[in-house]
């Protein structure tokens, strides 16, 4: 069936056909040479073999640990993120225009702001952790802290970059501010606003982790403590995996979000 297909090609299109065979089948390909290397390193040493993380995976949904499976230590995870996420994406979408179109906005609040970005997200634990003690509160501002930065810095990006000459446009047809703001500038920036929710997403997901280890009693991040104290590295690696595969899943999703409310980065990007 294949071969019929190709026989209706001309050369460009049969190595156009090829590559897109290749891009599908590499994947499979990295995956598989990363199991083989990790088992060749397990029969060498004492690291645990994709069997044992497997079966120590497996062995969480019949031992919960803190009465949840990983299902339900993934969910702990994604629950705080989520509450964080939803608050940098209101406020700091809606900062980042601020200090993007309105000039006496960014010189009265960008110094400040350039000053809050440029500490690391874990240096705040310290701060946080005296303010709000150890609760969940405490650990959905640790997130917010570290996954902020990335939104208002696209945005203003987004919002400065927009071509002069729509704003110019909308001018000769009498637009006013407001309406050059939602109806050019910010439709304008789109593209800009979604990359720094992409950046969040994966910055949210990467200190919530932290934020776990430093002192939870659930969630992915708690497992690998967990598996630490209890020198238990098949149940450490099972969580590393289980991180991946979220992280790559969440990329996905926000990625399709992207394509979805801006179909040109689809066009640009073939």
């Amino acid at each position: 069936m294949i071969k019929d297909k190709m026989k209706n090609m001309n050369e460009e299109e049969k190595r156009r056909y090829r590559l897109e065979r290749l891009y599908k089948i590499l994947p499979v390909i990295s995956i598989f040479l990363l199991i083989l290397l990790w088992s060749t390193v397990a029969a060498k040493s004492d690291f645990p073999s994709p069997k044992e993380t497997c079966d120590r995976l497996m062995l969480l949904f019949e031992n919960p640990i803190k009465g949840k499976n990983i299902f339900g230590h993934t969910a702990e995870s994604l629950i705080r993120i989520s509450i964080a996420l939803l608050f940098n994406w209101t406020f700091g979408i809606a900062f980042g225009i601020l200090i993007g179109w309105n000039k006496k906005a960014k010189a009265l609040f960008t110094p400040l702001f350039n000053g809050f970005r440029a500490v690391p997200p874990l240096a705040w634990i310290p701060l946080i952790t005296i303010w709000f003690g150890t609760g969940e509160f405490s650990k959905i501002m640790i997130v917010i802290f570290g996954s902020l930065a990335s939104v208002v810095v696209n945005t203003q990006a987004g919002m400065l970059n927009v071509d002069q000459l729509y704003i110019d446009v909308g001018t000769s047809f009498n637009a006013n501010e407001r309406q050059k703001l939602f109806q050019i500038a910010i439709p304008s920036a789109l593209d800009a606003i979604f990359a720094g929710i992409r950046t969040s997403t994966s910055a949210a997901w990467m200190v919530v982790l932290a934020a776990e280890m430093l002192g939870s009693e659930s969630g992915v991040g708690f497992l690998i403590v967990r598996g630490m104290d209890a020198m238990d590295m098949p149940l450490v690696l099972a969580a590393m995996i289980v991180i991946g595969l979220v992280g790559a899943l969440l990329a996905i999703i926000t990625q399709y979000l992207e394509r979805l409310m801006c179909p040109w980065t689809r066009v640009e990007s073939n």
